[in-house]
């Protein structure tokens, strides 16, 4: 919808215009009426809302910005609420309810039934970012011993409380998971075929303390669509689906990149944290990396004298510790993607070396050859200034290459995440390296 129909929408409300209003809704799904109408100011958001039919109402709550859904459901009565949060999958709820104050969270439960009040209370317990936080527990679960016939009636029975109807889990009297059968399946079988016969076992299966990033792998890996979680005791107490992966997997790459920035993750869009809030999460890293800088000062101070006998020699500073720090960033980013795909462990450690020091030789000499051309040509420097730069160089970019692919792996091997080891780190590092190589081959060839 673009915005002249958002436009005609807000009038009909302001006229109380609501049959028109909401024939206007009536022609969109529920993730575009979320859209749609979560923009609007508070009161014709409530407005909007209220002219959702029930059963889809819940779907659109689901699709909304969280932070309007803290502002639409404490701007609805008690029982429009409770109704909202009856028909919500537990895992969306419980989402909803780890961003609300307690005071707010403890009068909605209030108005849910006991159950569900016991099942959004179950999850709230588990750690943040473990399988349990992200489970739902209303599945399709089928006892060991039932029929197909049995299961199709037990199915229908229950048909609006499951997430997905991809799988039916099996269990036995205990709840204990013992496998899995497909709607396929359950539907090209005769009636009266146990369960217990086209049943399959369950290859993967997660624990409710999983961290969540091992799940989503496992999602990656074999194509699943769904996932059961057990407890402890390996009984069935819920499922994970694709859906929820998909938020995982943005969230963990978000996380990855501003740790690869030298910040300080956040769970808060870019747009709604606040200017101290920001600070917050970035100063630690600036202070950090700017103290470790002053290495670099104290480098170039001690090189003074040769400095100030060879004063063109300052000129290239800039470019060989930027031409280092790119270097560096580049192997680096290679190394931490592959290592967060589980493309490369620890024990290709010299395969990686190995890669990046034939990759650093062929960046090196390139890098050099074009340089000395520059320098020949255009500064008019001497060929001993020249040969200087270009040593330099081609040792730095080795350098930062082999730091660059290395550090991330040996960071991931003690258990640190690798993306800390990116490009600040490694640039200021480099930094450092590459002016005392440039000193040593200026004191050698030089003779100062």
């Amino acid at each position: 919808m673009d915005n002249k129909n958002k436009e005609e929408f807000e009038e009909l409300l302001s006229n109380k215009k609501l049959v028109e209003a909401k024939n206007i809704l009536k022609e969109m799904n529920e993730v575009d009426i979320a859209e749609f109408i979560e923009d609007l100011e508070k009161e014709k958001l409530v407005q909007a809302f209220r002219l959702l039919p029930k059963s889809i109402a819940s779907d659109v709550f689901a699709n909304m910005d969280e932070d309007v859904q803290k502002n639409l459901i404490t701007s609805l009565t008690n029982n429009e609420a409770s109704s909202i949060i009856e028909d919500m999958f537990t895992d969306d709820a419980a989402d909803l309810f780890d961003e609300m104050p307690a005071t707010m969270v403890r009068k909605l439960l209030n108005g849910v039934s006991k159950e569900t009040r016991i099942q959004i209370n179950r999850l709230l317990k588990y750690p943040d970012n473990s399988a349990g936080s992200l489970m739902a527990m209303e599945y399709i679960h089928l006892k060991k011993g039932l029929t197909i016939k049995e299961s199709i009636e037990r199915i229908r029975k229950q048909k609006d409380e499951f997430v997905t109807y991809d799988s039916c889990f099996v269990t036995d009297k205990e709840r204990t998971l013992i496998g899995y059968v497909t709607i396929k399946d359950i539907l090209i079988n005769d009636p009266n075929t146990l369960i217990d016969d086209i049943m399959e076992e369950c290859e993967h299966k997660v624990n409710t303390l999983t961290d969540q990033e091992d799940v989503a792998q496992i999602f990656k890996d074999y194509d699943y669509s769904t996932l059961p979680v057990v407890d402890m005791e390996d009984r069935l107490v819920g499922v994970i689906t694709i859906d929820d992966i998909v938020d995982i997997i943005e969230e963990e790459a978000t996380e990855d990149i501003e740790k690869m920035a030298a910040i300080t993750p956040t769970d808060k869009p870019y747009m709604k944290t606040g200017v101290f809030e920001t600070w917050k999460k970035r100063i630690p890293w600036l202070l950090l990396l700017m103290i470790s800088a002053t290495f670099t000062g104290q480098i170039i101070t001690h090189f003074e004298d040769a400095l100030s006998s060879y004063v063109v020699l300052t000129a290239f500073i800039p470019m060989l510790m930027d031409s280092g720090g790119n270097a560096g960033s580049q192997a680096s980013v290679s190394v931490i993607r592959s290592l967060s795909l589980d493309e490369i462990e620890y024990k290709d450690s010299f395969k990686v070396l190995w890669k990046e020091f034939r990759v650093a030789i062929l960046c090196g000499l390139t890098l050099a050859l074009a340089n000395f051309a520059k320098l020949m040509l255009i500064d008019n420097v001497s060929m001993t200034i020249a040969l200087v730069v270009c040593l330099t160089l081609v040792v730095t970019i080795l350098i930062a290459k082999l730091i660059g692919s290395f550090l991330p792996i040996l960071a991931n091997k003690l258990g640190f995440d690798p993306a800390v080891m990116a490009s600040p780190f490694i640039t200021t590092l480099v930094d450092a390296t590459s002016l005392i190589i440039y000193f040593r081959f200026a004191s050698i060839l030089l003779g100062i």
